[in-house]
């Protein structure tokens, strides 16, 4: 590994300037690709007993849980055994669980809504042009350091979302903290938390086609190594409101995980394995004063291969689907299902790029990417997660 990369600060910078001179590019690529096909394992939905109605509250208690799950019991999605409330997340370690074969096969888990959402109050601006989203240039550890992908399984199989390394206040230099969406983890109102939750930085760092990658090594997909989520943590909103189609719970759609390596990293915390990690810009103020965000990801249905990292960059509209709830950011961007979670970078005014945002919901026909303001929920969040591991 070089033993020093650039960050992701300036690689956003980049994009975001070449999105304020052409605010339609040409496609970085990807039109001739292949969408992922999930193994049988992927799509493997076959229950099994085992797991408890609560979390464990002995260690007694979470090793034979953690033995029933390791036997197969995190395959089972029965409604009254899903643990779904904020308290109960657990996500056992599975050494070698998200082998090469599991992580290209994993399917995207997008949010998607009606191509013509209906303005609110005047709260919903006319739906942006579409940007046609530009290839990342590889290396990815150059390039964009502190983005990745997250893997995780769910009723439907192996998914995947996207997610960005982000600062931890009380470990400066030393963060084990990753930013992503909240339908990126739990299932919300329908449903509880996600299991075998990973993440993976700079996966497929060559940047390599899905047909390059046939029979590549896991160590080729995931070269700074699998990293797993002991502790995660979404907004009550969304556990309460979330839904997997439409809209619902979008303006609270976040979440923020502490991980931990999968066969250890020397002591070395996320951050210093990638070298980089975005500060987040909570309360950002209203999109007339943010002239550019970039949104980044590795979108995964057609036309991409989900095996790439791509990224949009544009003026932000302002999208409201309820004039109760916040106001969400839109952009305009061709990225598909599998781009869910990612990062979108904005600078602030003292000149940094801050992780602003994260994709949350798209149209059907795949024009544009919202995603939620990060309030004080977001700051809540966030702040949870930080001081349980002080």
């Amino acid at each position: 590994m070089p033993s020093i990369r650039r960050s992701l600060a300036s690689a956003a910078a980049a994009v975001l300037l070449a999105g304020a001179a052409t605010a339609c590019g040409t496609s970085g690529g990807g039109t001739d690709a292949r969408p992922p096909s999930a193994t049988a394992a992927a799509r493997q939905t076959t229950h099994a007993a085992g797991l408890p109605t609560s979390f464990p509250t002995s260690l007694k208690d979470l090793k034979k849980w953690e033995q029933a799950y390791k036997d197969g019991g995190w395959r089972d999605w029965n409604r009254a055994t899903w643990l779904r409330k904020a308290k109960d997340f657990v996500n056992p370690v599975i050494s070698g669980l998200w082998s090469g074969d599991r992580m290209r096969g994993a399917d995207q888990n997008d949010k998607q809504v009606p191509a013509d959402v209906p303005a609110d109050q005047g709260m919903t601006d006319p739906a942006p042009a579409p940007v046609a989203a530009r290839a990342v240039t590889p290396p990815y550890h150059v390039n964009a350091a502190a983005v990745g992908k997250l893997f995780f399984d769910g009723p439907q199989g192996s998914m995947v979302c996207s997610a960005t390394v982000v600062q931890d206040p009380a470990h400066p230099g030393k963060s084990n903290l990753v930013w992503t969406a909240g339908h990126c983890v739990h299932a919300g109102k329908d449903g509880g938390w996600y299991r075998n939750i990973a993440f993976v930085p700079a996966y497929n760092d060559g940047g390599r086609s899905a047909d390059a990658l046939k029979g590549a090594s896991r160590g080729t997909l995931a070269p700074y190594g699998v990293f797993w989520a002991d502790w995660a943590s979404t907004s009550d909103e969304w556990i309460a409101q979330g839904s997997e189609k439409g809209g619902g719970g979008s303006p609270y759609d976040f979440a923020v995980l502490h991980v931990v390596p999968e066969k250890g990293a020397g002591g070395k915390s996320l951050q210093e394995t990638v070298g980089a990690a975005m500060p987040v810009w909570f309360d950002a103020p209203a999109v007339s004063s943010i002239p550019v965000i970039g949104a980044w990801g590795y979108p995964a249905a057609p036309p991409y291969d989900g095996q790439r990292m791509f990224a949009c960059a544009g003026r932000p509209g302002r999208l409201s689907l309820d004039a109760q709830e916040p106001t969400e950011y839109r952009v305009g961007c061709t990225m598909t299902g599998g781009a869910s979670g990612g990062g979108w970078f904005a600078t602030r005014p003292d000149g940094k790029t801050a992780l602003v945002s994260n994709t949350s919901i798209g149209p059907v026909t795949n024009t544009w990417l919202a995603g939620p303001r990060l309030g004080s929920e977001a700051k809540k969040v966030y702040d949870q997660v930080s001081g349980k591991f002080r």
